[in-house]
């Protein structure tokens, strides 16, 4: 184990029901969301087991690569359904890039896989009509952040009003109910969802981690948010 893992890990001194906990399933950035989420005034533990998922009040989800891994890497290791139960609790929840595509119940990549089915949806590939417009895939870099005008803004995603973020993806995150569409981005003239969520549960396609102050303040505004 790393001296930075080991520092992340629960300490019995810690009352853990008190801070975030980070899900730690071998996929990720585990490290720069961790310095990330303290950077923006949190107390992070890493978390493996699905047992112990339910000591802290607060949840995040990260993750990068494929949807079928990410999701039989949960599966094997009962952190899918520790996920289901705790987040049904209405702690505070907040999946990043694939951990937000892990939330919808299914996924178009690779095949047809199932999701966590917190948010009723798909994951799809963007169309192909893009690369031919000279688009390339995966959407890397910067992009604008946009609010639909007749729909109050999330309060963990006011600090990105009228900001770019920090996205790296192949694969967009397609709502069933449009009101669980909490910001759009654009990509070639394709809009699609940058943020989704509702109740408890907020997620981001691009990375908070990677985009600067616009993204720790993001991060900070969940730490603090209170249902």
């Amino acid at each position: 184990m790393t001296a930075i893992a080991a520092s992340l890990q629960p300490k019995d001194h810690y009352n853990t029901v008190n801070h975030i906990a980070l899900i730690d399933y071998g996929m990720g950035n585990l490290h720069s969301v961790a310095k990330a989420l303290e950077k923006a005034g949190g107390t992070v533990s890493l978390v493996r087991d699905a047992d112990k998922l339910k000591e802290y009040n607060s949840i995040v989800l990260p993750g990068v690569g494929a949807f079928r891994d990410c999701m039989h890497t949960l599966k094997e290791s009962g952190l899918d359904q520790a996920i289901i139960e705790e987040s049904g609790k209405g702690k505070p929840f907040l999946g990043i890039c694939l951990g937000m595509q892990a939330l919808m119940s299914t996924s178009l990549e690779h095949g047809l896989h199932k999701g966590l089915g917190l948010v009723a949806g798909s994951v799809k590939p963007f169309p192909d009509t893009l690369p031919a417009m000279g688009y390339k895939i995966p959407h890397m870099g910067w992009n604008d952040v946009a609010f639909a005008a007749d729909q109050a803004i999330h309060p963990v995603l006011t600090p990105l009003q009228g900001q770019q973020v920090y996205f790296v993806h192949s694969y967009y995150c397609a709502p069933d109910n449009s009101q669980h569409t909490l910001a759009a981005t654009s990509f070639g003239g394709f809009p699609f969802a940058c943020a989704i969520g509702h109740d408890n549960i907020v997620a981001v396609q691009f990375h908070p981690e990677k985009s600067q102050k616009h993204g720790l303040a993001m991060l900070q505004s969940f730490i603090q948010w209170k249902l």
